[in-house]
């Protein structure tokens, strides 16, 4: 898909390179950054600073009059007024990075006027690429992606170590640290369902969102509302990504603890 489209081109360039430099860093598993926590649960490291910059000067490159939303800048106000913002996760799964396992990509995602236009992950500790566009399908490695066909939420497979006693009656399967993976193993067929009940942010899932639209799956908030991005507060309550025959099963399974766990945050 990259090869006939030139934007496309720079932008996979962009994020390959980065990809690239955290793995040097990364050394085959044995991380050699200086690492600390942002706030308590929260790890960060140079690897994550170092790609951040990388993209931001890259990607400024591709599309000057863009705007800049990622995990490790600061927000600015300036995004809001514009129509296209590069929502960026400079390495989604530092806690495998920092751990030497591979579940971590970097994530560029091209949000405009709140939708998400092109998708990127990039792992190359795991030798993929996910590429997206809007109305042009997904692709991992060059092939095309589909989600699968699951009409029963009984049995559907989910990433995870391990699965609330509730949900007994789903699979769980290898799960890496990186939610964009997760839910990109919904685009596969090789997960069907990827569900939390948190706020998260939009860097998280922006690309993974994308790729998990064009191979047919759905991607909702915790509610079963669209997501949308750029906005104010870039985040949402919760994530419901899935084969589209159960994330109507789903929402009715995990809307009652989304709205348990709002009414208790509520002063």
């Amino acid at each position: 898909m990259p090869g006939d489209d030139p934007f496309l081109r720079a932008v996979v360039s962009a994020a390959a390179d980065a990809a690239d430099h955290a793995l040097t860093l990364w050394a085959g598993g044995e991380t050699r950054v200086r690492q600390w926590e942002k706030v308590p649960g929260h790890p960060v490291c140079e690897a994550d600073l170092a790609v951040d910059a990388m993209l931001r000067e890259r990607l400024a490159a591709i599309d000057p009059g863009a705007g800049w939303l990622s995990e490790e800048t600061a927000d600015t106000v300036h995004r809001l007024g514009v129509s296209r913002v590069w929502v960026v996760d400079p390495i989604d799964g530092t806690r495998d990075y920092l751990r030497g396992r591979p579940g971590w990509a970097v994530s560029v995602a091209l949000v405009e006027d709140g939708a998400v236009r092109l998708g990127v992950l990039a792992s190359p500790a795991r030798n993929e690429t996910w590429i997206a566009q809007a109305g042009k399908g997904a692709t991992r490695n060059g092939a095309l992606l589909r989600a699968g066909e699951r009409t029963r939420l009984q049995g559907a497979r989910v990433p995870a170590d391990q699965l609330p006693r509730h949900d007994r009656d789903l699979v769980a399967v290898a799960k890496p640290n990186s939610i964009a993976l997760r839910m990109a193993m919904v685009a596969a067929d090789e997960a069907d369902l990827v569900a939390t009940v948190r706020w998260g942010n939009e860097w998280d899932v922006a690309a993974s969102a994308l790729i998990c639209a064009e191979a047919g799956a759905v991607v909702t908030d915790a509610l079963g509302a669209p997501l949308r991005f750029n906005r104010p507060q870039p985040t949402a309550f919760g994530l419901l990504c899935a084969a589209p025959g159960i994330h109507a099963a789903a929402v009715d399974r995990l809307k009652p603890r989304a709205v348990e766990i709002l009414d208790q945050a509520r002063p």
